[in-house]
This record gives C-alpha cells, sequence and structure tokens, in this order.
C-alpha cells in the first residue's frame, strides 16, 4: 500500500480515493484503464480528467457527487449550465422542496394569468422572473434528491 498523502489542500478526487482507503495504486486497479500517474495528474491538478475518467472514478470510489463537481466546476459548458447540487440531508432536501411548493401554490394564479395570452408583457415581467426563480429553486431541490437516492444507492443503504 502507497504511502498518506499529507498535503493539505486536496481536490474531490483525492478526498474521495482518501474516503475509499484506496492508494493510487489501488485505484488504478479497480478502475482498469486509468493508471496511478494520471490520478496523480488529476488529483495535483496537473491535468483535468476527462468525463468518462468522472464517471469511474465516481462509480469506483462511490461518489456520485463527482459528476456534478466536474460539470459545474470543471466542464466549460457545464459552467455556464450546471449548477453545483449539495449533498444535504434528506428532511432538508424534502423541506427545501415543500416549502418552495407551498410558495409557488401561490403563484400558479399568477403564472396562468400572465401566461394565458401567450406574451409577456412589461408589467408582467417581475411577477414571472419571481415565480422562474422559485421554479429554479424547485429544480435544484429535485436534484439533490435525485443525488441524495444516488448517495444511498452507493453507500449500499438501497438496493434498487
Amino acid at each position: 500500500m502507497g504511502r498518506k498523502s499529507t498535503k493539505e489542500n486536496k481536490n474531490v478526487y483525492q478526498t474521495s480515493r482518501e474516503e475509499r482507503n484506496y492508494s493510487r495504486e489501488a485505484a488504478a486497479e479497480k478502475l482498469g484503464f486509468l493508471s496511478a500517474d494520471r490520478i496523480e495528474k488529476i488529483e495535483n491538478e496537473k491535468s483535468l480528467p476527462h468525463p468518462e475518467e468522472v464517471l469511474a472514478m465516481a462509480d469506483c470510489y462511490k461518489n456520485p457527487s463527482l459528476c456534478n463537481y466536474f460539470c459545474s466546476h470543471e466542464c466549460p459548458i457545464g459552467r455556464e449550465y450546471v449548477p453545483e447540487i449539495k449533498v444535504k440531508e434528506l428532511s432538508q432536501i424534502i423541506l427545501e422542496m415543500l416549502a418552495t411548493l407551498n410558495r409557488l401554490s401561490h403563484e400558479k394564479e399568477r403564472l396562468i394569468e400572465i401566461t394565458v395570452d401567450g406574451e409577456l408583457s412589461q408589467d408582467e415581467l417581475p411577477d414571472f422572473l419571481k415565480i422562474k426563480d422559485e421554479l429554479e429553486k424547485m429544480a435544484l431541490a429535485i436534484d439533490s434528491l435525485n443525488l441524495w437516492v444516488d448517495h444511498t444507492i452507493a453507500s449500499g443503504k438501497i438496493d434498487i
């Protein structure tokens, strides 16, 4: 087994590997197509990982969050369009989702009024943008719930 890293600012790929107690060599063996040298370059940020490498590491390290991290931080398209999803407890996710649903139920009638004519007027724009923000919060809550499920499956706590 390799020696333990004493590096202070470890990136998410290294911390995920170390949480599984894998040396770079052991991780490379489990991954099959990544060498220990390639893993070292990724962990020391000398090279960005490729999407297929992130998928494999996420599966091997049982950390689905690596995929969201890659997309929201390292992929040029994802940085623009993919929000970072934080891992949260199920109760917090559900409460955030229900709070957003409650706010949206109050805004439902207004959204119908705004969209019934198929056009968005200047006076409707502030209300529409407010509703759009609430819908984005709901989308984040749903993504967070999906990530929680993925983590729970990866950890073996549930079996689909």
